[in-house]
């Protein structure tokens, strides 16, 4: 059952709702929300619901009707964030993990986990107990294969997972690893997962070869119980008639068990194909069904390998992988988890340390909901402060003064074009700098008072770019409705909120409908589905290097001027053309106090960060003035 508890409710009252429940025989679990908190209490226990309503600070008890009681998006509405080690997995972000079916030796995990990691993945896989069909085949290093593993994930920053197959080994890799990983043989081996459950650490639960989805749900479920909340899900493919793959890949199944369970679920294509070639097309396939993350086997040398070779990438197709898997995120309203690469990680008895971080403050332009602040979750944490601003301006003043660290402020958009101030801010402000870009769709959305409905709209809120973006389905379904522009979406969404007045809607995006608790009327109303807007993560100099990390340098924006002489500006951008740099975006700003006379900004692609210093110092012998306003990691 789940138990709502009133708002007001004090501590006491709340042990003494748990005390009852456990009294009882109830297995109780504490799941605080967005809107409630609320008690989920599972067992055989048989007892009248109302014995529990009637305790003080009770608002309410509700049945679970799904046999997966822990598991189920009855018992928790929200996306379970699973944390291993520095990584997140769930929620909007994309996890990438890989290495080798099996870890082989020192030499072979080393170079394979740095390729892996260069390359974008932040979560180091790889078998040291291997389950074979034949017992002839390689079974895996054992303890042995633990420590190297464990070695390579010191060395390049990144949490390990590997499976465990006996009850026996649970106590003894606890010790090594960050993640358990129950293979598909063993998804019904209930010891192991009770055992494993009790450590209380992060799981990834594999599909059973031929296990229905509530099966599935129910062997999570047996983790749950046991003592973790912790629990990942992986479709990996499942046995079918079909001889032309390993197994058959069921994308479907994702987004069913998404409204199913508030767990995450990745997808592991190397073993749901067996074939090599198909492991890319099956990944993106799983991230547009909306995966959280895909585990991909890893080999420098595959038709060596001792265990899976055929379905192994080599490092150069996992990178153009991760690559396509980055620019497939922004469609689905994602960004691909990176996760900046600390040296100085400690280990102690076993688990991975992490210095605790100042609290980190990002500022962004709007209110409460909107596409900016969405932006900011795309970048960072879930868990990093806020700070709205008005103005773009503020924005900037804010990393400026160091109230931000960063701020995540708009550059372009594909239908309405360059966001001028943005550039222009960024040419007076020499003490920041860009270290990094993110890429939004813009999905807009008619937003109402709860209540509302089509024929009580009577008015139409929202920033003017948006009411132009969704003028067909204005004049189509809204004809008659008063159109009124308002500074912002977001903030239109807030001021129809506060009004509480159901004959005036607003457009916006899906958070800020969540943000102020109001309703989606209709969905996706946009006129062209091809609308992204581009943002900057700006930082200062100081703070530069932290954003940037391990992330693959790969884009600049320069900022010269040049003297008012025939051939000037082609003069300067030669330099450019004969270095091999290719320039994606130009544009000229009016300098300020300075009557006729430019700003050039160039977006340019690197194909060699290190050289770049060098070929800017040729930049400067042809200009009256120039700067790197930035270097960072492409979004596409």
């Amino acid at each position: 059952m789940i138990v709502i508890l009133k708002q007001g409710i004090t501590p006491v009252e709340k042990d003494k709702v748990k005390s009852f429940l456990q009294e009882k025989g109830f297995i109780v679990k504490e799941i605080v929300g967005q809107q409630d908190t609320v008690l989920g209490a599972v067992g055989t226990v048989q007892m009248d619901i109302r014995t529990v309503e009637l305790l003080p600070g009770v608002s309410s008890v509700v049945p679970i009707s799904k046999p997966y009681k822990l598991a189920s998006r009855e018992m928790k509405k929200e996306d379970t964030i699973v944390s291993v080690g520095k990584v997140r997995i769930g929620g909007n972000r994309v996890v990438v993990m890989a290495g080798p079916c099996a870890v082989e030796s020192y030499d072979q995990i080393m170079t394979i986990a740095e390729a892996v990691r260069e390359s974008g993945a932040v979560i180091l896989r790889g078998g040291a107990f291997k389950p074979r069909t034949s017992p002839y085949s390689f079974q895996g290093l054992g303890e042995e294969g633990l420590k190297l593993l464990r070695k390579a994930g010191d060395a390049f920053d990144m949490p390990i997972t590997t499976e465990v197959v006996s009850p026996r080994d649970v106590e003894m890799m606890a010790g090594y690893i960050d993640m358990f990983q129950i293979g598909a043989r063993n998804m019904q081996n209930f010891e192991l997962l009770k055992e494993v459950g009790k450590t209380g650490m992060p799981v990834l639960l594999k599909r059973g070869l031929s296990a229905t989805i509530e099966e599935w749900l129910m062997a999570a479920e047996y983790l749950m119980a046991s003592g973790t909340d912790q629990v990942v899900l992986c479709e990996r493919g499942i046995r079918t008639y079909e001889k032309a793959t390993r197994n058959t890949l069921d994308c479907s199944a994702i987004p069913v068990v998404q409204k199913l369970s508030h767990l995450p679920v990745i997808g592991d294509p190397s073993h749901a194909t067996g074939i090599r070639d198909m492991v890319a097309p099956m990944s993106l396939a799983l991230i547009a069904s909306g995966a959280s993350g895909v585990i991909v086997e890893v080999h420098n040398c595959p038709e060596c390998a001792l265990s899976d070779g055929p379905q192994s990438l080599y490092p150069s197709q996992f990178d153009k992988l991760v690559r396509d898997i980055q620019a497939l995120c922004p469609v689905v309203g994602k960004s691909l988890e990176k996760v900046p690469r600390n040296i100085g990680v400690k280990r102690s008895e076993g688990k991975t340390e992490i210095e605790a971080q100042p609290d980190l403050t990002v500022a962004f332009q709007g209110v409460r909901g909107a596409f900016s602040e969405l932006a900011v979750r795309r970048s960072f944490d879930e868990d990093v402060s806020l700070l709205p601003c008005h103005t773009f301006a503020s924005a900037f003043d804010a990393v400026s003064s160091g109230k931000a660290k960063y701020a995540v402020v708009p550059i372009e958009n594909t239908l309405g074009g360059t966001i001028y101030d943005t550039l222009d801010l960024l040419a007076i402000h020499p003490e920041i700098t860009v270290v990094g870009e993110t890429l939004i769709r813009v999905v807009h959305n008619l937003i109402t008072m709860p209540d509302a409905q089509m024929s009580d709209i009577r008015k139409v809120y929202s920033h003017p770019q948006g009411l132009a973006q969704c003028r067909k389905f204005l004049s189509e379904e809204l004809p008659d409705a008063e159109i009124v522009p308002f500074f912002d979406t977001a903030g239109a969404v807030e001021y129809v909120a506060k009004t509480g007045d159901k004959s005036i809607a607003a457009i916006a995006g899906e958070p800020a409908a969540t943000f102020y608790g109001m309703k989606i009327l209709r969905e996706n109303i946009e006129t062209d589905a091809s609308n992204f807007t581009r943002f900057y993560v700006i930082a200062r100099e100081e703070n530069a290097a932290i954003y940037r990390s391990e992330a693959r340098i790969s884009k600049a924006i320069v900022s010269f001027s040049v003297a008012d002489e025939p051939g000037s500006l082609i003069e300067a951008l030669s330099v450019f053309k004969d270095n091999g740099i290719n320039m994606i975006k130009l544009e000229s700003r009016p300098i300020p106090g300075k009557p006729w006379e430019y700003l050039m900004f160039v977006e340019c692609q690197l194909s060699d960060a290190d050289k770049f210093p060098e070929i800017i110092g040729k930049m400067k012998e042809k200009t009256v003035s120039c700067r790197v306003l930035g270097t960072y990691a492409s979004a596409r």
